[in-house]
């Protein structure tokens, strides 16, 4: 087993993360909106949660293997050097913001709910620029405007 293949397959785990973050996500208003009302430091720390294993679930997620497109979207997207940089762009000012967001969050204001939300804001930009870098990787592998098909032409 090859180490692109190895880790291709550690990129599963982001399924079951992505489905806590979910499960998180949802447990307020499973528990009842009254209850949600009442208990507003449990609805907050269940918003963490959520922005943290999704932070997980998207770190894991860049372990997949860069030179195949995972669905016809992502192929589309990346094979087309506008969409490809339009996309690159959208995740940087993504990232910019979430850091923005979590540095103000921690460091700035005194709301102490708003201080946990940004660990996983955090955490949720550090995974964002994993993907980020995939997704260079991604465009590189696969723009057709610069890398040639099987037949020798460009794509």
């Amino acid at each position: 087993m090859t180490f692109t293949r190895f880790f291709h397959l550690i990129s599963y785990i982001q399924y079951p993360l992505v489905a806590i973050g979910i499960y998180f996500a949802f447990t307020p208003y499973i528990q009842g909106l009254d209850h949600m009302a009442k208990n507003l430091d449990l609805f907050f720390a269940s918003i963490n949660k959520t922005l943290l294993f999704f932070g997980l679930g998207v770190s894991f997620s860049t372990f997949q293997d860069t030179t195949k497109t995972q669905n016809k979207l992502s192929k589309k997207v990346w094979e087309s050097p506008q969409k490809g940089k339009a996309f690159i762009i959208f995740l940087c000012i993504s990232i910019s913001l979430l850091f923005f967001m979590a540095i103000y969050g921690y460091f700035i204001t005194s709301n102490s709910k708003i201080k946990e939300i940004s660990l996983g804001t955090f955490v949720l930009g550090i995974g964002m620029m994993g993907l980020l870098k995939s997704g260079v990787e991604m465009f590189e592998n696969h723009r057709k405007d610069k890398n040639p098909d099987n037949s020798g032409n460009l794509k």
